[in-house]
C-alpha cells in the first residue's frame, strides 16, 4: 500500500471517529464560511438589487395613484422575479444576497468580536423590544405606498437611508450633500445594526415586509421534529437572528420572518432541524451554491 493511500485511510478513519459535537462544529464552520463567501460575492456584483427591486413597488403604486397603466419595466420585472424566487426558496435573497442585510451581519459580527476581545457579552437590544419593533417595517411599507399613491414620494428625495447607502457604495460622494437626512437615518440604522442582529431587516425593511407577506413553498424551509427535541432546549431559536420558533416537521407553515440564513441547521444536538422530510439539513454547501447560482443568474439576466 502506498503512503498516499495510507494517509487517505487515516483521514477517513479520523472522519468516521469524529464525535457528533465535532461534526456539528465542522458543519457550522463550513456553513459560516460558505455564507460569508456568497454574501461578499453578491455585495460586489449586485449591490443595488435590493433598491432596484423595491423601486418596482414604488413604481407600481405611483402608477396606480396617477391612474396610469403599469408597464413591465425592468424594476417591475426584477420585483416579480424576486417574489417568485422567494415563493420557491424562501427569503434566501434576504439571508445571502441583500447588500443591506449582509452589511448588518458584518457590523453585528464586529460587535461580537469586539465584545469577545474584552471578554464581555455583547450588548444587545432586548428581544422583547425587538419583537415589538418588528411590526414597524409594515408601517414603513404602508407609509411609502401612501406617499406613492398620493404622488408625494418625489418630495422625499434625499431622505432614504438605502439610497444614501447606494450612493456611498457606488462611490458617488459628490451627491451626498443632498442626502443629509438619509445619511442621518443611515447612521442611526448602523447603530441599531451594531446592537441587534439583522436590525434593519427585522425593524425597518419595507422590502422585507413584502417578502414576509408572501406564501412560501415548505419543501426547502427548515423545520424541527419537536417530539425528539431535548426538553428545555431552545438552541435553534437562540441562534436565529429573528428569534422565531421553527415550525414542526409536519407543518406546512413557513415563518415570514425567516431569513433562510440556516444558522439553526447545525446547532441541534440531535439533528432535528432539517428540510425535505429530514433528508437534508437545508444549509448544505451544494444546496446553498445551487440557490445562489440560480439567483445570481436571474439578477444578471435582469441587469440588477
Amino acid at each position: 500500500m502506498s503512503e498516499a493511500q495510507t494517509q487517505e485511510r487515516t483521514k477517513e478513519k479520523k472522519k468516521q471517529a469524529a464525535s457528533p459535537a465535532q461534526k456539528r462544529k465542522w458543519y457550522q464552520k463550513m456553513h459560516r464560511f460558505t455564507r460569508l463567501g456568497v454574501q461578499i460575492l453578491f455585495f460586489i456584483l449586485f449591490p443595488s438589487a435590493y433598491s432596484a427591486g423595491f423601486a418596482g413597488v414604488k413604481y407600481i403604486f405611483t402608477q396606480i395613484g396617477s391612474h396610469e397603466m403599469v408597464q413591465m419595466t425592468p424594476f417591475v420585472a426584477l420585483l416579480l422575479v424576486l417574489c417568485l424566487y422567494t415563493f420557491v426558496f424562501g427569503r434566501f435573497f434576504c439571508g445571502y444576497a441583500c447588500a443591506f442585510g449582509s452589511l448588518g451581519d458584518w457590523i453585528f459580527g464586529l460587535h461580537k468580536t469586539f465584545s469577545g476581545m474584552r471578554t464581555k457579552r455583547p450588548m444587545q437590544i432586548p428581544d422583547r423590544v425587538m419583537g415589538g419593533l418588528s411590526l414597524v417595517k409594515y408601517g414603513v411599507l404602508i407609509l411609502i405606498i401612501l406617499l406613492c399613491v398620493l404622488q408625494y414620494f418625489g418630495n422625499t428625495a434625499g431622505m432614504s437611508p438605502w439610497d444614501a447607502f447606494s450612493q456611498i457604495r457606488a462611490g458617488q460622494f459628490g451627491s451626498l450633500p443632498s442626502y443629509v437626512i438619509g445619511l442621518i437615518l443611515l447612521g442611526l440604522i448602523l447603530i441599531g445594526m451594531w446592537f441587534s442582529e439583522r436590525f434593519f431587516c427585522r425593524v425597518l425593511c419595507p422590502m422585507g415586509a413584502v417578502f414576509s407577506l408572501l406564501p412560501v413553498l415548505p419543501y426547502l424551509s427548515v423545520r424541527r421534529n419537536r417530539e425528539a427535541c431535548i426538553k428545555g432546549c431552545s438552541g435553534c431559536s437562540k441562534v436565529c437572528p429573528a428569534h422565531i420558533e421553527l415550525p414542526d416537521a409536519s407543518s406546512v407553515e413557513t415563518p415570514g420572518d425567516c431569513f433562510q440564513c440556516h444558522k439553526c441547521t447545525g446547532v441541534c444536538p440531535r439533528g432535528n432541524v432539517s428540510c425535505l422530510d429530514g433528508r437534508l439539513h437545508g444549509g448544505e454547501f451544494w444546496l446553498t451554491l445551487i440557490r445562489a447560482g440560480i439567483l445570481a443568474l436571474l439578477l444578471w439576466k435582469l441587469g440588477a
